[in-house]
């Protein structure tokens, strides 16, 4: 027998919420994807204050370090996903995701330094940006409009993920480039993954999980942003 409203956890879900309700959930989760966007630039202004840090990043790039670094903010993305989804506590939530923030603006420091020797210029950076943001709200605006339930992607992107990481592997190990059509395919998941991620804004939390919901929206906002630029240092 069904209430008025789902509950998940004695939470509840944005979908059953009232309207006024579901509209401040979406307030509050897009402005703190927003304020992650911002810290991130903060992050990582302070991090190219330090020549240090900056060669530092550099040299985990090569070789067996990439797959390190990579294998290390795997960890800290789970670690910050489960934290902040297991956990009520709005303190620990927001140390979380800052906490993936930060990990986020580290492993982007050698592909900025890169677009940004490319033109000696923030040019790279500022096109990827724009573009990534229109496709990241384009996405957002076809489930909030549509209402549609994109769960069933989750099989299709675990998978592709994987796949990702195995050919990510063996580039690192064998020594090839993965190419434009890598990032594409990749541009292709994370588009995915950001249907899937506010799909689950709407159908699977709870109004009180704004912080978790900002969190994974962030994570596929970064992906896409991470081979938008790949694109577009890509061309001749």
């Amino acid at each position: 027998m069904e209430n008025s409203f789902n509950s998940f956890d004695g939470k509840v879900l944005v979908a059953q919420a009232s309207e006024a309700e579901r509209i401040a959930f979406y307030k509050k989760t897009y402005s703190h994807v927003a304020g992650g966007v911002l810290l991130f630039l903060v992050f990582e202004y302070l991090l190219f204050q330090s020549s240090a840090i900056v060669n530092f990043a550099l040299s985990m790039t090569q070789g067996y370090k990439w797959l390190l670094l990579i294998g290390g903010f795997m960890l800290i993305t789970n670690y910050a996903e489960s934290t902040a989804l297991k956990t009520t506590d709005k303190n620990l939530q927001y140390m979380a995701y800052a906490g993936y923030i930060f990990a986020e603006a580290f492993i982007f420091i050698p592909l900025i330094y890169m677009a940004i020797m490319y033109t000696q210029s923030f040019e790279i950076l500022q096109q990827a940006g724009v573009v990534t943001l229109a496709l990241f709200a384009g996405l957002s605006s076809v489930v909030l409009i549509t209402k549609k339930d994109f769960s069933f992607l989750r099989a299709a992107l675990s998978i592709g993920f994987f796949i990702a990481i195995g050919l990510i592997i063996a580039g690192t190990l064998f020594g090839f480039n993965l190419g434009l059509w890598f990032s594409v395919g990749m541009c292709v998941l994370a588009g995915g993954s950001i249907l899937y991620q506010t799909s689950n804004m709407v159908h699977k939390f709870g109004t009180e999980d704004y912080i978790p919901a900002a969190l994974g929206l962030f994570a596929s906002l970064m992906l896409l942003f991470w081979y938008v630029i790949q694109i577009f240092l890509s061309r001749d």
